[in-house]
């Protein structure tokens, strides 16, 4: 859901379904982990992270998160995501209330895209 209120992103998990927040709080904590300079702010309704340009996104929806990245991510990382049960699309991974974070994985990609943002820095 785009929260155009929320000012931060902690407006925006508080805001958000009870069942949401706890996966909520753990993608930030997965990306805050994975890339500590990366830049975390409100943009277009949804928490949003930059680094060296975007990086990823995250938002709550009635029956799931949906974590997205800034680039489609690879085909071998999005097939090994919906082998564990996880719906896919060219950048997203829908998270159901009823199931883990796929944290390694989404390290994996975060870091891959990090990688690629600081080639592209002038």
């Amino acid at each position: 859901m785009r929260n155009y209120k929320a000012k931060n992103v902690d407006a925006y998990i508080a805001g958000s379904a009870v069942d949401a927040r706890p996966i909520l709080k753990e993608l930030r904590k997965v990306i805050k982990s994975t890339i500590p300079k990366a830049e975390e702010k409100i943009s277009w309704g949804i928490p949003f992270y930059k680094y060296h340009g975007f990086l990823a996104g995250f938002s709550s929806f009635k029956n799931h998160v949906s974590f997205g990245f800034a680039a489609a991510f690879q085909s071998k990382d999005r097939k090994k995501l919906a082998q564990k049960g996880y719906k896919t699309g060219s950048k997203t991974v829908q998270i159901r209330f009823n199931q883990k974070v796929p944290a390694a994985e989404i390290r994996q990609i975060l870091k891959a895209k990090a990688k690629t943002n600081e080639g592209l820095k002038r």
